[in-house]
């Protein structure tokens, strides 16, 4: 055990350190007996993983005592929890119907985070339809306000952040800018840096810590140094085509983008974002290789 890593478990500092873990629960969980995401936390602290994004993709219909059972786990493990909201969300819609329920899933979905004790919710914009993009982004950051007010009123932006996602599909709403943006509408509005998708949505970039360093100088400039170094992230290796991401990988497969140029960055800055691995099936094993790699890094430069 390397000596960064044996300080952060002798003390407990995870917060002082980026902390990684999987989305949703991942194939080693079941094979390993495992049955219900209550019992996650204590898995992944068998493998010294400090971060776990609860699925409601398909709907935030967790009951009260589920998310608060999966939360008191958490909090026992030292595991930060985010939520990913429904894919169903499209701020951009100019249907009635799809934008009443579009602000009820971020409702719902800020509900089931206070009840857990997650600080984050990850969110798709959503897409423009036949609309031009730029009629399609103020409906959408006109939408958010009235939801993000509404939220403030019931208390639910407590504790809990909003986390707009960069997407990965050349049509839908969420590139670096428009993510960026979208943060600055409230102080509980922070980005999550997708760079599986942004390595797709561009064509096969982030290849290079430099790419890396750009996307953090950005949020810097834009949003604040603090705000850059807790940044919400995903990574995935990735396939694409001219259109933009096509299917999520392993680590095992060969496609981009490598993580290691991005664990380079974070630990040459001191970031401590939470970095949430979106592999195949493999995301917890992945998220593990992340970390093992970023604290090698730490350990070379404190001794």
């Amino acid at each position: 055990m390397g000596f960064v890593r044996k300080k952060l478990l002798d003390r407990g500092e995870f917060l002082k350190y980026a902390q990684f873990g999987p989305a949703g629960n991942p194939e080693a969980f079941y094979n390993s007996g495992g049955k219900a995401s209550a019992q996650m936390p204590a898995w992944l602290a068998t493998l010294e993983l400090r971060a776990y994004e609860y699925q409601c993709s398909r709907g935030a219909t967790i009951k009260e005592e589920t998310a608060r059972m999966i939360g008191e786990a958490a909090r026992y493990y030292g595991v930060q929890l985010s939520i990913h909201a429904p894919y169903y969300i499209n701020l951009a819609t100019e249907d009635e119907t799809i934008a009443k329920n579009t602000t009820g899933h971020i409702l719902k979905s800020l509900r089931v985070a206070q009840w857990m004790g997650a600080d984050r919710v990850v969110f798709h914009i959503g897409g423009p339809g036949k609309q031009e993009r730029s009629q399609a982004i103020s409906g959408a950051r006109e939408l958010f306000c009235v939801i993000l007010d509404e939220a403030e009123r019931q208390g639910l932006l407590n504790g809990v952040f909003l986390a707009p996602e960069t997407m990965g599909k050349k049509n839908q709403l969420g590139n670096l800018s428009e993510v960026v943006a979208f943060s600055k509408l409230h102080r509980m509005v922070i980005p999550t840096l997708d760079f599986g998708h942004l390595h797709a949505v561009t064509g096969g970039r982030y290849l290079a810590k430099k790419e890396y360093e750009d996307v953090f100088n950005f949020v810097a400039a834009e949003l604040g140094e603090e705000t850059a170094a807790n940044v919400h992230i995903h990574f995935s290796r990735i396939e694409f085509t001219q259109a933009g991401e096509k299917r999520h990988w392993t680590f095992n497969d060969q496609y981009g983008p490598p993580f290691e140029p991005l664990m380079e960055v974070i630990a040459a800055r001191r970031y401590t974002p939470r970095i949430i691995c979106e592999s195949a099936g493999t995301q917890a094993d992945d998220a593990k290789q992340m970390q093992d790699y970023y604290f090698r890094l730490l350990d070379a430069v404190a001794t």
